[in-house]
Parts: structure tokens; C-alpha cells; sequence
């Protein structure tokens, strides 16, 4: 079975999402790693570093070559799920500044193929701070849209008016508890109601814990909770759950 079709039968059926609010404004976290905004028919995602490989391979470090095959294919599959009309990408959607350029043939019809009758939305990140080449879709440093606002850096201030109902990605945040003697770590949202983090979508990215003191400069301490990405479902922890590396 190839995994374009394992991500296709996964997620076939209705999408199931874990409804929260942020900034008043209902929202559905999947277990994939996207944001769907019902109200706005739009799904975001954040952090795909598509063409990691290729950018690790011109400096001699040599990675499997797969990334962005397997990035934009189980991107596919969500899409033909929810069939969104606006798609949000949060930054770092490709590596470095030259990646889009080096998007093999096959994966920029793939990419353009996924773009068509929709709107879409490329906001810059810290690894690709230019518009795409040779691709759909309006170039933002970031945008607001009703309340909410999507950027890929979060604003550094707790509790500034900037940071209300900000959505943004950067940080590839991710949790870890400890049950039974055992600890699992995984990929995960994390928010205090008022904005919100999403994980990291593609296939070659790693998580910063998020008791790192890089949350702390955007979370009170304790008084936020993570959505831990699992097999078809969600799994919600309290910050006072939450243990470090």
C-alpha cells in the first residue's frame, strides 16, 4: 500500500476534529497537525519544510530524499477530507529561499494540482521570507482575518493586544508525560485560549518540548494546555501534566 493511499483510507471517512475557541472563534484541531476554522471553510498548516532534504544534500549532508513526497501527500489526503476553500500556510512551508525553485516537476504539479479553485495563502517564515516561485497564491508576512490572526513567529509578550487570537506555527512544539512509569512524546498544539501554536506538518521536521523557556516568553507558566498528536485522535494535558527532556 503506497502512503498517499494509507493517508487517503485514514482519512476518507467525515473529519473528526477536538472543537476549542480561540479569541471567541470556534476552531477544530485534527489529529494530523492542521487548524480547521469551519466558519471560514479555511485549513491551516504550519512548518512544512518542503525540500529539507534537497537543502541538507547541497551542504553534503545526505537524508532520504522522500520528504516532500510524503509531506504533500499526506497533505493531499487532509485536504480531500475537509476540501477546504482557503488554505493557510504559516511559513518555513519550504526549507530555505531557493526550495520552491528546486521542487522537482512531478511534486510542483502535485502542489499546484492541490491549489486549484481555491484560495491560497503563503505567509513567510524565518526560512523562506520570499514569495514562492513558479506557484498560486498571495504572499502575506502575515494576515488577519475576523479575529484571528496568522502569522509564523509568535509575538514575544504575554498578554499583549497582538497576541490575541494570534495562530501561528514556528516553533514546532511538542509534549511529553510520563504514565505508568513511561514517557511518550509527541507533537503537539499548544494554547491558552487566546492564541494558539501548531505543530509542525512536515515529514522531516523535529518538536521543542514545550517547557522550553521559548514558551515561556508566549505562555504564563502552567496556564496553558497541548493536544498531543496520537493515532486518529487527540490526547489534551494540562501544562501541570507536562514534563521536560
Amino acid at each position: 500500500m503506497s502512503a498517499l493511499t494509507s493517508h487517503l483510507r485514514k482519512y476518507t471517512a467525515a473529519p473528526v476534529c477536538h472543537d476549542i475557541q480561540i479569541n471567541g472563534q470556534l476552531v477544530g484541531l485534527h489529529d494530523s497537525g492542521v487548524l480547521w476554522w469551519p466558519d471560514e471553510a479555511t485549513l491551516i498548516v504550519a512548518d512544512l519544510h518542503l525540500e529539507k532534504g534537497s537543502s541538507f544534500a547541497r551542504r553534503g549532508i545526505m537524508l532520504p530524499p522522500y520528504d516532500t513526497a510524503t509531506t504533500l501527500e499526506k497533505l493531499a489526503a487532509v485536504m480531500d477530507a475537509f476540501d477546504p476553500a482557503r488554505v493557510i500556510c504559516l511559513g518555513d512551508s519550504f526549507h530555505d529561499a531557493d526550495g520552491s525553485d528546486r521542487l522537482p516537476a512531478p511534486y510542483r504539479a502535485m502542489l499546484t494540482t492541490l491549489q486549484l479553485n481555491r484560495e491560497w495563502i503563503w505567509v513567510t517564515g524565518n526560512h523562506d521570507p520570499v514569495a514562492p516561485v513558479r506557484l498560486c497564491g498571495e504572499t502575506v508576512d502575515e494576515i488577519q482575518i475576523g479575529p484571528l490572526t496568522f502569522r509564523h513567529e509568535p509575538f514575544e509578550k504575554i498578554g499583549a493586544t497582538a497576541a490575541l487570537g494570534e495562530v501561528c506555527g514556528h516553533l514546532h512544539p511538542a509534549a511529553r508525560v510520563r504514565r505508568f512509569g513511561r514517557s511518550i512524546r509527541r507533537a503537539c498544539f499548544v494554547t491558552d485560549g487566546s492564541r494558539l501554536v501548531l505543530p509542525a506538518f512536515g515529514a522531516l521536521t523535529g518538536g521543542l518540548n514545550v517547557t522550553h523557556e521559548a514558551f515561556s516568553m508566549i505562555f504564563q507558566r502552567r496556564k496553558y494546555s497541548v493536544f498531543m498528536l496520537g493515532n486518529d485522535r487527540l490526547f489534551p494535558f494540562t501544562a501541570t501534566r507536562l514534563v521536560g527532556d
